[in-house]
């Protein structure tokens, strides 16, 4: 039996995200149901994000 193991995903870039990279999740600021995901990149530059539950936007 094979298992499938889904990578987090950056809410800024939707790119996925590798084991052992300095990425950050945390809860929506807002509705705290959602986790957002942050690659090192999207942090370096500020990029914002967009939560997917409740649409708060944040850097």
């Amino acid at each position: 039996m094979q298992k499938v193991v889904k990578m987090p995903k950056c809410s800024c870039c939707a790119r996925n995200i590798l084991p052992g990279e300095e990425a950050v999740s945390f809860p929506c600021p807002n509705c705290a149901s959602v986790t957002i995901w942050r690659c090192a990149t999207c942090r370096k530059f500020g990029r914002p994000y967009k939560c997917a539950r409740c649409g708060f936007e944040g850097p």
